[in-house]
């Protein structure tokens, strides 16, 4: 069959099985299987097929019909230009995230250490690493596996000032201290309606749920991280969109200065922020 053809039946099947972006996860998959990007799918769009390639589309579409992931079908997803390796045992990277990156990038200078908690794939730490390559930055998670892919990914990359350590939080840091802490940690209520719709179903609840109504990981490091901040040093975290109150009324409480939040690419408070 041509691709072209192919395509449109495969966006049909997605579209009746309840995605919301049929068109694009099925250009994405055929793009995988075929090796290539989405520019030369549309130039040769009335190319022919293969069987193999046909069969292999087939079984990834029926898979995301399913539910599954289109990240954890390709081992893929771009996040901040880089193209990270992805994994069931880690968040799948989104664009509201990139807000956490850009409110760091905002307050740093060309020279320091910056520390990411929960890093999964390493995609802040990678996407502020990028961008400012005279800092050191650091990525701890308590998953080893999670560790072991950010560390793949900087390599493949070429991201030489970035390095991953398994690590609860700071228990594994000692006394080190840093110029900024960044973390999107879990910030679901464990009976929030989104855990049971789309790709958060099949991401490990461990990195989405917290207690006290979402608010218990992000209290615990608005308390914690002051012990590893340097003088003048910011702490910034993701945070669902209504808790953005919540999570300033923390930091005034622990005395950080200049709090503050920042707001994602729908409108919505996604990241807190304040100095020590």
């Amino acid at each position: 069959m041509r691709l072209d053809l192919l395509l449109a039946r495969a966006a049909q099947r997605l579209r009746d099985a309840g995605s919301p972006s049929a068109r694009l996860d099925a250009e994405v998959l055929l793009c995988h299987v075929l090796g290539v990007d989405r520019t030369w799918l549309y130039t040769w769009g009335d190319r022919e097929a293969a069987p193999d390639d046909e069969t292999r589309f087939a079984a990834l579409v029926t898979a995301r019909a399913e539910g599954r992931p289109v990240a954890h079908l390709t081992g893929e997803r771009e996040f901040w230009g880089l193209p990270l390796a992805t994994s069931p045992a880690t968040l799948i990277p989104r664009p509201d995230t990139e807000t956490l990156v850009e409110a760091a990038l905002a307050e740093a200078g060309d020279a320091g250490r910056l520390l990411d908690l929960g890093t999964g794939t390493g995609a802040v730490a990678l996407a502020f690493a990028s961008e400012r390559p005279g800092w050191a930055v650091t990525g701890v998670d308590l998953r080893p596996e999670a560790v072991a892919l950010a560390t793949g990914n900087a390599e493949r990359l070429g991201i030489p000032n970035a390095r991953f350590v398994v690590s609860d939080w700071f228990a594994a840091l000692a006394d080190e201290r840093f110029a900024m802490i960044v973390s999107n940690p879990p910030y679901l209520a464990d009976d929030d309606p989104h855990l049971a719709r789309g790709d958060v179903r099949f991401e490990p609840r461990s990195a989405l749920v917290a207690a006290d109504g979402g608010l218990a990981d992000l209290r615990h490091l608005v308390a914690s991280a002051r012990a590893h901040l340097e003088p003048g040093g910011w702490l910034a975290l993701e945070h669902g969109a209504e808790q953005g109150a919540a999570v300033r009324a923390a930091l005034t409480a622990a005395g950080y200065r200049a709090v503050a939040s920042r707001r994602d690419l729908a409108g919505l408070e996604r990241v807190s922020l304040g100095r020590r």
